[in-house]
């Protein structure tokens, strides 16, 4: 399973650029594998990136703004449910990863 992390390597927003950052920085700090897709200069990536977020999930002007995060083909979600997931320590199943092994995460799995 890989996930993709949909980026815009030219924003001119700052805001975009500082939540693609806080994304890729928790997953390398979890060690999780991810793959970058740029969709600023690669138009496939663009394309395919809007078609795959599902519509109740882009926003009134019909284009998902990065980043947006895939497990492969499945979506996982944009920032802001990226970051509630990793308010509520959920992070593994927003992506729809299994927890590893001996993690706290796997241990409360195992009591529930």
């Amino acid at each position: 399973m890989v996930i993709k992390v949909f980026l815009a390597s030219s924003s001119g927003s700052t805001a975009i650029k500082k939540k693609q950052q806080d994304v890729v920085g928790f997953l390398e700090a979890l060690k999780v594998e991810y793959t970058e897709l740029d969709i600023a200069c690669n138009e496939k990536n663009r394309m395919w990136m809007r078609e795959n977020v599902p519509s109740e999930k882009k926003p009134s002007n019909g284009i998902p703004l990065p980043p947006q995060i895939f497990n492969e083909d499945s979506y996982c979600g944009d920032y802001d449910t990226f970051f509630d997931a990793k308010e509520d320590n959920s992070v593994y199943a927003f992506l729809g990863l299994p927890p590893p092994p001996g993690s706290k995460v796997e241990s409360l799995m195992m009591i529930g």
